[in-house]
């Protein structure tokens, strides 16, 4: 994998330090480190999926992870954490590590950070991934009736938000029916309450404007499948929030939603460790895709 430059890591552990209240979400971008061993699967880099723009910074770009020899395989879109201030689409090569051998893609996106763009240019741009993603996917061997989103922590906020907010996706000439299923990774969800203690360049310094970018106004039925996984050791705040959201979500008719905690993990680990021998993600990927 590449490094990212020392540089950057320096600015990011300086942003870390300022903002400790959210710091288990910025230090995201510095998560993934070391070579994953990608041999056995087609990588293609650096795809533009918004051509009518040029971001800079490559954020309009992403990365496919395909096995060799296999063709109308499901495929899961990765969005990186970083509390949408950092990180980059490397972090999902973890993921597309942990499913080689097992007939799944793995597409990792970039997306527009702040302060470049406030909420909803991150989503916005994760939905123009997913329509990319859903026109262009069996080029590469992928089944454009099975795209799973997926992301960690602040990308995985994104993910869930695209199936729950169908205002998104409409902008992109689609539904939330579109989404198989989501699979997000220690997500904070009710930005109501989280956005009380992160900068106000994210989404704004107007409560009101929290609240519409949260997933509270969208808990109703006929939403996609979704397995909420998270960490033993994540903060109480966001384990709470992740079960919460099953709770409510199951009360309004959504039956096919779990959770799954991740014992002897934390906020960071549970990426760093994915590819460990006592990871159980895994099993819970191929048994939520297989059977959804």
């Amino acid at each position: 994998m590449m490094k990212a430059p020392l540089l950057s890591k320096l600015y990011l552990v300086a942003l870390i330090m300022i903002n400790a209240p959210y710091s288990t979400d910025l230090q995201a971008q510095l998560l993934v480190e070391g070579e994953q061993d990608l041999s056995g699967l087609h990588t293609y880099r650096d795809i533009n999926y918004i051509e009518s723009a040029i971001y800079a910074d490559d954020k309009d770009k992403l990365d496919i992870f395909m096995p060799e020899g296999q063709k109308d395989i499901p495929v899961i879109l990765f969005f990186h954490g970083g509390a949408l201030k950092a990180g980059t689409k490397l972090d999902g090569e973890a993921l597309a590590a942990r499913m080689k051998g097992f007939g799944i893609g793995v597409v990792s996106a970039n997306y527009r950070l702040t302060p470049t763009v406030q909420h909803p240019g991150h989503v916005n741009d994760a939905a123009a991934a997913f329509a990319w993603a859903k026109e262009n996917i069996h080029h590469y061997g992928g089944d454009p009736s099975r795209i799973y989103l997926s992301g960690h922590s602040s990308g995985a906020y994104l993910a869930v938000l695209l199936a729950m907010d169908p205002a998104h996706l409409q902008k992109q000439g689609l539904k939330i029916e579109a989404i198989k299923g989501v699979l997000p990774i220690s997500p904070f969800l009710y930005v109501e309450e989280t956005a009380k203690d992160r900068p106000k360049d994210v989404w704004g310094e107007d409560p009101n404007d929290w609240y519409k970018a949260s997933v509270s106004l969208h808990i109703k039925s006929g939403k996609p499948p979704m397995l909420m996984i998270y960490a033993d050791g994540d903060e109480d705040w966001r384990r709470e929030q992740n079960e919460r959201f099953v709770t409510e979500m199951k009360s309004v008719g959504n039956e096919s939603i779990d959770s799954l905690e991740v014992t002897n993990r934390d906020h960071f680990t549970i990426i760093t460790h994915m590819n460990n021998e006592d990871d159980n993600i895994r099993d819970a990927i191929l048994t939520f895709v297989n059977t959804d």
